[in-house]
Formats: structure tokens, C-alpha cells, sequence
């Protein structure tokens, strides 16, 4: 009974050195990383579903951003993002003010080879432009799909379009070619005391035309192109003015930018696209498939457009409606700048395809 009692006894003291080892390991050891924040560094940084730029993006993270880190694998961190879990490369992280350098010694640069190289928010040119790069300046290269190169610097993320960056002759400086030396004529419809359509808040369609006008005057120019305008201030201008200015410009292209409006009925919208002379038809078409692409708004289509200034342009000449401003949602998007540009972008597309086919 005294053996057996014994026995019972050291049982119990090894149970307390056990129980006592085992709590003071659990004390002592290291911290789970899901302690720990991951702080971001730049703005415009993929989250991803998994641990790999082949992993679609599920949303982005900005500048001071915090998030809890779950795990750490490769370059790779994974986070608590928006009530659900994501991936974000380390290069744009730091915990507890410390980076987080796990980036293989293999990782891509680009540098730029031309200035004013686009750098948008998104793989597409419906994304937003959020900066403009210089020759020179040098990236790291996060992905890369058949068209597009997710690049960062450490100030931001962002996405460009390959053929902005390949030196090949064949692109002739990063797509210029289809513009450089072409005038275009850009016609900013109405204008002074010629308010032209009122949109649903009381709103001016010259007033639209004008900003549209100058942000495509803007990406040309960039691209290239000779600009020229009709209107380059909110002053009345006849319509025989506009079409005459066209002609003795010698120009490769006249767009005359409006837009639309139906008060009796609020809810139609839509863009469509005009032309007079028949072999104005392609450019016409042209135009309003790459309007449509970029915004995906509703297509009206191309029509024949008996109107002044392109009755009476003896250059390749189309008018343009980007929208019906008696339309209260359509009257709101037009007043955004994400917006404006992805109408810019997609006449600039119908542009560079007209030009190819020339």
C-alpha cells in the first residue's frame, strides 16, 4: 500500500514538472505572426486570392493601410483583407516599421525608355491614368499578362501597356507612330452664349464638350499629335468657322464632341456616332467601337449625320455624342474625371485604328 501510495505520489509531481515545462514553453516561445500588422508602403498594391502574381487580384491596399499578417510564404504575406484572407507581395510591407525583405535576388527591373510613358490604375486603358513615368526611371516587375506589366517603385503600383516600353522599330517609339505628325481638329460643340442641350440639373452641354475636349487634347498631344481647336475658350464660334478651319488646316482627322439630350424622356442614354461622307463611314465606326469598348455604355451606333460642320469638311470628319446629359445617372458620370478619361481612351483607340488601316 506504501509502494503503491509512493507511486501515486510521484506521478502527481511528475505531472506538475510536465504541466509547469509545458506552460513555460508556451510563455517563452515566439509570437505568432498573426500578431503582428502588416503595414503598407505603397498605393495601388494587388491583394491577391494566393500567394503568386498568378492569383487574380481580389482588391487593392494604399499607403499606411494596415492589416493583420495570418502567415508568411516566399515573398508573399498573407493578410486579413475586407473580412476575408489575401495575399500581398512583401516588397511593400513593413512590420513594426521594419521591411520585410524576402524578394529573390532574381527579381525584374524595367527601366523606362521614353517620357510620358502611361502608367494606369488597371490592366486595360479603361483603367484610370494614375501618373506619368520619364525615360529612365526604373521599376520592379510585379506581373505580366500578353499586353500588360504590373510594375511598382515603392511610391506606387500601377500597370503599363507594353508597347509603351519596347524599343523595337517596329513600334516606332512606343505606338507615337499613329500620331506623331497627324493634325487633328478637335471641335468643342457650342460654346458662349450657345449653351447648347441642358442637362437634367441644369447643367450645359458646352461645358462638357469643353472638358472633354481638352482632356483629349491633352492624351494627343502626349501621343504625338498635332491638336488643333476650334474653340479653345468658351466663345461662340459659327459652325462655318469650325468646318473652314478644318479645311485650311490640312487636317488628318476633324471630331466635333457633343453630347445629347432628350427631357421627355429622362432615362434614354447612350453614344452614337456621325458622318456625312461615306467614306467617312469607317472612322465613324471605328471611333464608336472604341468608345463603347472603353465605357461600355449603350451603343446607338454609327449614323448618317446631316450637320454643317461635316457637310461642309472636305477632311475625314465625325461627330460625336457621348451622352444624353437630360439623363440624371449619365449627367452624374459625365461629371467625373474616371469617367471622362475612359471616353478620351476610346476615341484615342478609334483614332489609332483608323490610322493603322490608312
Amino acid at each position: 500500500m506504501r509502494e503503491y501510495g509512493g507511486k501515486l505520489i510521484l506521478l502527481h509531481k511528475k505531472s506538475y514538472v510536465i504541466i509547469g515545462l509545458i506552460i513555460v514553453a508556451f510563455f517563452s516561445s515566439p509570437k505568432s505572426t498573426s500578431a503582428d500588422n502588416a503595414n503598407i508602403t505603397a498605393d495601388h498594391v494587388n491583394v491577391r486570392s494566393g500567394p503568386g502574381t498568378q492569383f487574380a487580384p481580389i482588391g487593392q491596399a494604399n499607403t499606411n493601410d494596415q492589416y493583420p499578417i495570418l502567415d508568411i510564404k516566399d515573398n508573399w504575406i498573407k493578410i486579413e483583407f475586407k473580412g476575408s484572407n489575401g495575399w500581398i507581395i512583401a516588397d511593400y510591407v513593413n512590420i513594426s516599421g521594419q521591411p520585410v525583405n524576402l524578394k529573390s535576388p532574381s527579381s525584374k527591373r524595367l527601366t523606362i525608355p521614353f517620357d510620358n510613358t502611361q502608367i494606369r490604375s488597371g490592366p486595360s486603358i479603361a483603367f484610370e491614368i494614375i501618373t506619368f513615368a520619364n525615360r529612365g526611371e526604373t521599376f520592379n516587375v510585379i506581373s505580366q499578362t500578353t499586353n500588360w506589366i504590373e510594375v511598382s517603385n515603392g511610391e506606387y503600383t500601377g500597370f503599363l501597356n507594353k508597347a509603351l516600353v519596347q524599343k523595337s522599330k517596329s513600334h516606332n517609339e512606343a505606338g507615337h507612330f499613329r500620331f506623331k505628325n497627324k493634325n487633328i481638329v478637335l471641335d468643342a460643340g457650342h460654346g458662349g452664349h450657345d449653351v447648347g442641350a441642358i442637362g437634367a440639373t441644369g447643367t450645359y452641354e458646352k461645358d462638357f464638350a469643353y472638358f472633354t475636349t481638352l482632356k483629349l487634347k491633352n492624351e494627343l498631344s502626349i501621343l504625338g499629335a498635332n491638336v488643333l481647336l476650334t474653340r479653345p475658350n468658351d466663345e461662340f464660334i459659327s459652325l462655318k468657322s469650325r468646318a473652314s478651319y478644318a479645311n485650311i488646316s490640312d487636317a488628318d482627322v476633324f471630331i466635333s464632341i457633343h453630347y445629347n439630350s432628350f427631357p421627355r424622356q429622362q432615362n434614354v442614354k447612350g453614344i452614337e456616332t456621325y458622318y456625312y461622307h461615306e467614306q467617312n463611314q469607317a472612322l465613324a465606326q471605328a471611333i464608336q467601337e472604341g468608345i463603347i469598348q472603353a465605357t461600355n455604355a449603350e451603343d446607338r451606333g454609327t449614323s448618317f449625320g446631316d450637320f454643317y460642320v461635316l457637310r461642309q469638311n472636305f477632311k475625314p470628319a465625325v461627330l460625336v455624342e457621348l451622352g444624353f446629359i437630360s439623363n440624371q445617372n449619365t449627367e452624374k458620370q459625365l461629371q467625373t474625371s474616371f469617367y471622362q478619361k475612359r471616353l478620351v481612351n476610346g476615341i484615342i483607340n478609334g483614332l489609332r485604328k483608323h490610322f493603322a488601316n490608312q
